[in-house]
């Protein structure tokens, strides 16, 4: 938090004027002999297309930006979504809709040796407000969107990656003045002479909700060669909800974590730096923050085994000279250099591009935050903390961290790239008396009772994305590396060996039987995982006390996975909630194809057992393939207890059961039924060339269009309804069905009549609740201040007088209503304009607040409607009682 609130003001960024070069005119840049002149060549004073955009598809929610950072506090642009037009409230919102906050800022750091001088841009620098990364102006600067979500929009889904792919484009060749360097650099920004392409990708699926995918491509776009380029991402976290959050941060750095595979634990490598909350706020907080956030590196422009990756962390503490964070003693670790004075007074927070590129390629791996207090004067390798601040900060602080990695060369025009996950881990904080018991004497204790369970999981899901394990992506021939489990063995001899070292018995076996599996690709980037079929199209119909749901399933039943490229499709579910967050969501129906599991015995396991290896068959494939004529063929009847033996190779054994629950009917008409049961099956997939006799009203093939019937619901309050679409899973991988996200494809409305009955029968309007009553208790009744949005409001933390609703139903599409006193006097006056199709076209709400933003009063009101396509007015009576 420390730029945030306690800026200096002899550190205050100012940007006085910003002059943006084109990539293509970036070459001329750096003169031969003097390279801190600038010549930029032509110039132009368009402003730069900033845009912020955030990441809403998965269970967390992080803002990203084109400018080189990521959440919003970094960001250029104001706090709205470019593509949705909708306020962004949170950095990183972790689950979604929760309300806690787990990012202040990130942003995107590379130094490098050009000719003599040693250089660093930032996407930000955390303290002075430093930003040295802009895009170009519009069109060229503009962020690109792209989606897997719907294939017949071509736009958004030819090249997309994930259900929410963001592309952004930048440089650090934007000539800047005033920008505050004092006297750390007092040149000035000086270009490296980089074009950063950045791309993020967000997934709905279960195994991938909780992290988003980055990936860059950095290019020389200077004359000069970029020597020993060390490239990090630097995180301000912030963790929490409420005042001040930031006081109480911890950060560490997972270098490996134990993954288990049968009878076999192998050590996996990890390089994740987290950031959490000390106590996750659990103990009885309304808003705890127990999860963690981390940075893991999936990919890098040289092979691992060639890296130096640094991890540091710092406090801020209110100015440089008071910062802290872990140094080693002179002459000592890795590099064994002498001590660096960063020339701020402090050992925190780096100024100035030589401070900055140390940091990035010092090679230091710091000590996690928790174990400052226990840092003595006897250690080896650390200075000593300060011991009146030491076990202060052990105990949480301002904390942020910077993951580096480099040493890489880029040649002029060259392109690197990088690609890293930023993970998050569920239910980092299980218990509240954690922290209070154990910290800051006890770290040992503290990390015993962290859960890093579910970030480790994640951020493998994040690399295996990135790189799927066993397949070969570049037809090589080399699809990863495997990893062996031995599940039996025989000795095969036993050696006696003596050295200088004393007598050793080595033992070598001979392996009957070894499971294989894969533990990662082959180094090419996949960026595919398997995903559950896009949402149908969804349509919904209210009328008083129910909503018809309709949907048309074309694409959710014809588009191929794009992992295991098999039509995957296995049914659909509706689900009915008062709001709009997954966690309220109950399941109504669903409809799921009748197939069958095939279990396959395996007599060389160890031990022999049952496995899945098939997707599921159809019973038509099973009868043909296994009844041999017999009419009476019933695949459940053939159990684990009582399998099938194969008459024709007695080695064969299997056992079925229902993939799913088999719900396979669709002529219920009071279950998920088809609109037109008697249609075929469409001459073509192609809806351009779909004759008009096989379209809906929508233009979809009438042979995939669903209906159901939502009954018995209240007309006075508005319901959310989601459709979603799931796959069989992936047997051979163990991967569970998928299924769409439940917030994803949905709509809302009050079950009242729509636009189309009010027409046809001549409806009027009419309000409720009418007499308003203070003592009627609408707000704990449910009827006030629900969160009816996708965005959260915190609708809780609202007092009564703001959550207060008196609705219009059965209105014009495009009307004025108007509240008046007794006396005639205008109260409020509400332009109701709506697309006739939307479901909530006749209906709209007054929060009792007048013209003059005052509370209503009690007293007799009369109120009018007119239409303003055709001139009609209705008046009606109110009463109010407060």
């Amino acid at each position: 938090m420390s730029t945030k609130r306690f800026i200096i003001s002899i550190t205050a960024f100012s940007i006085l004027s910003i002059l943006q070069v084109s990539p293509l005119l970036a070459r001329t840049l750096y003169g031969p002999n003097d390279y801190h002149k600038f010549n930029y060549g032509e110039q132009t004073a368009e402003p730069p297309a900033h845009c912020i955009a955030q990441h809403r598809v998965g269970n967390i929610a992080l803002a990203v930006s084109n400018n080189g950072t990521f959440g919003t506090n970094y960001a250029k642009a104001i706090k709205v979504d470019c593509f949705t037009g909708k306020s962004i409230a949170f950095s990183c919102e972790v689950p979604k809709n929760s309300g806690v906050e787990y990012l202040y800022g990130g942003a995107f750091w590379i130094g490098a040796v050009v000719g003599r001088d040693t250089l660093v841009s930032v996407g930000h620098d955390g303290w002075q407000r430093i930003q040295e990364f802009f895009p170009d102006p519009p069109p060229t600067g503009d962020m690109i969107k792209k989606s897997i979500i719907d294939p017949t929009k071509f736009d958004l889904y030819d090249g997309a990656v994930s259900e929410e792919d963001y592309i952004a484009q930048y440089t650090d060749t934007v000539k800047q003045t005033g920008s505050g360097y004092t006297g750390y650099d007092p040149r000035g920004h000086v270009p490296i002479g980089v074009q950063v392409i950045q791309k993020s990708y967000a997934w709905s699926y279960a195994y991938a909700e909780d992290f988003v995918l980055f990936d860059y491509s950095i290019q020389n776009i200077g004359l000069r060669t970029l020597k020993d380029v060390f490239m990090g991402i630097y995180v301000d976290a912030d963790v929490g909800a409420g005042t001040d959050p930031y006081l109480d941060d911890l950060c560490g750095f997972v270098p490996a974590f134990v993954d288990t595979h049968l009878t076999c634990a192998f050590v996996d490598e990890a390089d994740i730096a987290w950031i959490a909350d000390n106590d996750g706020d659990v103990g009885g907080v309304s808003q705890p923050a127990p999860n963690v956030t981390g940075t893991r590196i999936v990919r890098t422009p040289a092979p691992p085994e060639s890296l130096e990756v640094s991890f540091n962390w710092w406090i801020g503490n209110g100015a440089a000279a008071l910062d802290f964070g872990p140094r080693e003693q002179p002459n000592k670790g890795k590099w064994a250099e002498p001590f660096r004075d960063y020339g701020t007074g402090g050992l925190g927070t780096p100024e100035g591009d030589r401070n900055k590129y140390y940091v990035l390629r010092n090679r230091e791996f710091d000590y996690d935050q928790a174990f400052t207090c226990s840092i003595t004067q006897q250690d080896t390798l650390w200075l000593l903390p300060n011991p009146g601040q030491a076990c202060d900060f052990a105990d949480g602080y301002d904390t942020r961290y910077l993951l580096s990695f480099g040493p890489f060369n880029i040649e002029p025009g060259e392109v690197l790239p990088l690609s890293f996950a930023y993970v998050a881990g569920l239910k980092f904080h299980v218990d509240p008396d954690n922290a209070k018991n154990n910290l800051p004497n006890n770290p040992k204790a503290y990390y015993a009772g962290l859960n890093f369970k579910d970030l480790e999981v994640n951020s493998r899901w994040a690399e295996w994305i990135y790189d799927n394990p066993g397949v070969d992506t570049d037809s090589d021939g080399y699809a990863g590396e495997m990893r062996f489990c031995p599940l039996d063995s025989i000795i095969d001899r036993i050696d006696t060996i003596t050295d200088s070292n004393g007598t050793t018995i080595d033992t070598f076996y001979i392996y009957n039987k070894v499971d294989t599996t894969f533990s990662i690709g082959d180094l090419v980037p996949d960026f595919r995982g398997a995903s559950p079929p896009p949402a149908p199209f969804l349509f919904i119909e209210p009328k008083v006390g129910l909503v018809r749901v309709r949907f048309n399933g074309y694409r959710s039943e014809t588009t191929r996975d794009p992992f295991s490229r098999s039509l995957d499709f296995e049914g659909y579910r509706i689900y009915v909630s008062r709001d709009n967050r997954s966690s309220s969501y109950s399941r109504l129906v669903s409809y799921d194809k009748e197939n069958y599991n095939k279990w396959t015995y395996n007599a060389s396991a160890v031990p022999p057992l049952f496995q899945l290896k098939d997707e599921p068959f159809t019973y038509q494939q099973l009868f043909t393939y296994y009844a041999f004529g017999d009419s009476t063929f019933d695949p459940l009847k053939f159990t684990q207890t009582h399998p099938y033996h194969h008459p024709y190779y007695p080695e064969s054994t299997f056992y079925f059961e229902r993939q799913g629950y088999n719900s396979s009917s669709l002529t219920d008409p009071d279950g998920i039924h088809k609109v037109y049961p008697n249609q075929p099956y469409p001459s073509t997939l192609v809806l351009d060339s779909l004759p008009a006799s096989e379209k809906t009203s929508d233009g979809y093939p009438k042979y995939f269009e669903y209906d159901y019937v939502i009954n018995d619901l209240l007309p006075t309050v508005p319901y959310w309804i989601s459709v979603t679409a799931f796959d069989f899973g992936s047997p051979s991988t163990g991967l569970p069905p998928l299924e769409t996200n439940v917030t994803f494809n949905t709509a809302n409305a009050y079950p009242l009549d729509n636009n189309a009955s009010v027409d046809s029968l001549d409806l009027k309007v009419f309000i409720y609740p009418n007499p308003y009553r203070i003592d009627a208790d609408y707000r704990a009744r449910g009827f006030e201040g629900v969160d009816t949005t996708g965005q959260r409001l915190n609708q809780s933390q609202r007092p009564d007088d703001r959550v207060r609703q008196i609705h219009f139903a059965n209105l014009p599409p495009k009307c004025r209503i108007s509240i008046f006193s007794l006396d005639g006097d205008l109260v409020r006056e509400i332009n109701h304009d709506m697309n006739p199709i939307d479901p909530n076209s006749t209906h709209d709400t007054w929060n009792l607040i007048t013209r003059n933003t005052q509370a209503a009063v009690s007293g007799l009101y009369y109120w009018t409607v007119e239409n303003l396509d055709t001139g009609e007015v209705q008046i009606g009576k109110l009463v109010i009682l407060m």
